[in-house]
């Protein structure tokens, strides 16, 4: 015979990793089952959420009574078992992600003497539990129900963490549904998210912007320049790439007259990962027909500040300082940019070896492979970008920086393109788009050169793309908005705290 400590011998299927705890209740588990009490009840009669009872009784003077039955659930998280009268505290998520919680009071005067030692004897921590009981405050005035009866929701075969000592980072983002659980903050972190990309679509919206879906499995690989994740699709015998971006296929939709369009979608980049990367994340990418560089900053700007307003603070505290959304948006060409930084005076037509020797100067490492303009990129990048705390718009890009941008309207070496930077790291980017498909054409050719000589981040040669190019397309201007660093950037979190279930190696590796 096994007392309700000592588990009995489990004969069937059970995790690698159960622990003593587990088996104590997978027995408690098999108990009611036993006794035909359904241990995962397909429902129970609740009445009101916890949120409902807390708004509605919120006027009870300590020790008072209403008459009023209700059903209520929850998860216990705390749990007092004294003698002819049990204290359990239920909690529940509520709607906005502040946990909610409410105690629940057995008396062996209500509940009965069976009930109440099948409560002590079978209720863990982490349980579901359905109470039906009166409304009342009790002596110390804490809102609870006086329970008339109980049954078990849903049991609870792993004990919840606890908090301070095993709910580590790791634990935290790898077990989310553990974090959610017990910590408020991984909550409404969920919350928050969802609150900034409905702010983000409204504000597209509002300028009558439609959302559409592209496609996830691409033949061709294109729209920015990073390395993809190739899979194989047995029904053509064919191998493919999920997208790295949706910019091709948006501007496909332009072409065919839908002047305003948006996606905003997961994409996969095969790359590093760090407390700013992620190989899964969230992009928006939105095209307006007849619209530059300088209409994209404004919606950009619009955008933004949308999210300040929704968030509710246009000023953000960081490390580094203050960063005030409300004060000037400035722009900075990247070429005298990078001049002021390391007082040299770097053009379109500084070469290599000078840009080497800014580099070394500098302790920035490059490659010597690479090209004047993608030194001058990484240069920027690596000296300016990460000084500049309020909204800066980097513009005046090198034309291999984005080979979809449009050249520059005033200096053909140029391309109009601009990187918004804000708290040191780059949220967004907009073009005025390209829509020459003769210059398309060499911009592609020559990606694909660079693709075929070991290039893995460079794009490939979209025949599909440039034939509705050929069609005609409208001057467009074009954004790309990072929806995770977007999160980071109000949160103040990182990236893995930001996504809800990020892509981790696996377990002991």
């Amino acid at each position: 015979m096994t007392s309700a400590n000592t588990p009995a011998q489990n004969t069937s299927a059970e995790p690698i990793d159960a622990s003593e705890q587990m088996r104590i209740r997978m027995e408690k588990r098999a108990k009611l089952i036993e006794r035909g009490t359904e241990a995962y009840p397909v429902g129970v009669e609740r009445t009101h959420s916890l949120s409902e009872i807390r708004e509605k009784y919120a006027h009870l003077e300590a020790d008072e009574t209403t008459g009023d039955t209700v059903g209520v659930t929850g998860r216990v998280v705390f749990v007092r078992n004294t003698g002819k009268l049990c204290f359990a505290t239920l909690q529940e998520g509520g709607v906005d992600g502040k946990g909610v919680r409410l105690q629940a009071m057995l008396s062996l005067a209500n509940v009965g003497e069976e009930a109440l030692a099948d409560w002590k004897a079978l209720v863990d921590l982490g349980d579901h539990v359905f109470i039906k009981g009166e409304v009342i405050s009790s002596r110390r005035g804490e809102l609870s129900v006086m329970a008339d009866s109980w049954s078990m929701a849903s049991k609870a075969l792993r004990p919840l963490p606890v908090l301070h000592a095993e709910l580590n980072e790791e634990t935290r983002v790898r077990q989310r549904y553990v974090d959610l659980m017990v910590r408020d903050e991984a909550r409404e972190m969920v919350y928050r998210r969802a609150a900034i990309t409905r702010s983000v679509r409204d504000t597209l919206d509002r300028h009558g912007y439609v959302e559409v879906e592209t496609p996830i499995l691409q033949l061709v690989h294109g729209g920015a320049t990073a390395r993809p994740f190739e899979t194989h699709m047995n029904a053509f015998d064919q191998k493919m790439t999920l997208r790295i971006a949706t910019e091709l296929f948006l501007k496909r939709a332009v072409v065919g007259g839908i002047d305003r369009v948006y996606d905003m979608g997961r994409v996969f980049r095969n790359e590093g990962v760090d407390s700013t990367h992620s190989p899964e994340f969230t992009t928006l990418e939105c095209y307006e027909a007849w619209a530059d560089q300088f209409v994209m900053a404004e919606r950009m700007k619009e955008i933004i500040l949308n999210v300040a307003d929704v968030v509710g603070t246009r000023t953000i505290q960081t490390d580094a300082g203050e960063i005030n959304l409300d004060g000037e948006w400035a722009w900075i060409s990247v070429y005298p940019g990078i001049s002021e930084a390391v007082g040299v005076e770097i053009t379109p037509d500084t070469t290599v070896d000078e840009l080497l020797a800014i580099a070394a100067k500098h302790e920035v490492k490059v490659d010597p492979k690479w090209d004047a303009e993608k030194m001058v990129v990484e240069l920027f990048g690596e000296i300016v970008e990460p000084t500049l705390l309020n909204p800066t718009f980097v513009y005046d890009y090198p034309p291999s920086a984005q080979p979809l941008a449009r050249p520059h309207r005033e200096d053909g070496r140029l391309i109009e393109a601009w990187d918004l930077i804000i708290g040191g790291m780059e949220r967004g980017t907009a073009f005025s788009e390209l829509i020459d498909p003769v210059i398309q054409r060499e911009r592609l050719t020559e990606q694909s050169r660079r693709s075929a000589a070991g290039d893995e981040e460079a794009m490939q040669l979209d025949e599909d793309f440039l034939r509705a190019l050929e069609y005609g397309a409208p001057p467009m201007g074009g954004i790309g908005l990072g929806i995770d660093r977007l999160v980071m950037l109000f949160t103040g979190a990182g990236i893995r705290e930001t996504i809800l279930f990020p892509l981790l190696k696996p377990e002991g590796h």
